[in-house]
């Protein structure tokens, strides 16, 4: 079992920026590739952004290219989600999840796979 725990959400105006954290217990966290995702009112979870085991390789949606960075520490079993210029439509819980992959450079992309899902932190972003 690996037990996923966000922080880091809240209430900011447009333009603002938040960094998520996503502290992992439980199995060796470097086995896994992470992933955040989120999931909007009346809309379906959608994924964000994923990162390797090895932190090397990974993965936005074009909806958050270029303002968001994931980043993962390893040493800490922990991964963030630096989320800069923010924009109303970002409003959503987001989730950070874990893959177990043998493979170094994986960051997959979609949620099926991903064996451990945390409870979310919101996000809200006025206008």
């Amino acid at each position: 079992q690996v037990q996923l725990v966000e922080s880091g959400g809240g209430l900011v105006q447009a333009g603002a920026s938040l960094r998520l954290s996503c502290a992992a217990s439980g199995r060796t966290f470097s086995n896994y590739a992470m992933g955040w995702f989120r999931q909007a009112p009346g809309k379906e979870r959608e994924s964000v952004a994923a990162i390797s085991r090895s932190g090397t390789s990974t993965y936005y949606a074009d909806s958050v290219k270029g303002r968001f960075t994931i980043s993962r520490d390893n040493a800490k079993n922990t991964i963030f989600l630096q989320m800069n210029s923010l924009k109303p439509e970002d409003t959503a819980v987001y989730y950070c999840a874990a893959y177990y992959t043998p493979r170094y450079t994986y960051a997959p992309q979609t949620g099926p796979g991903y064996d451990y899902w945390g409870q979310g932190t919101q996000v809200t972003v006025s206008s």
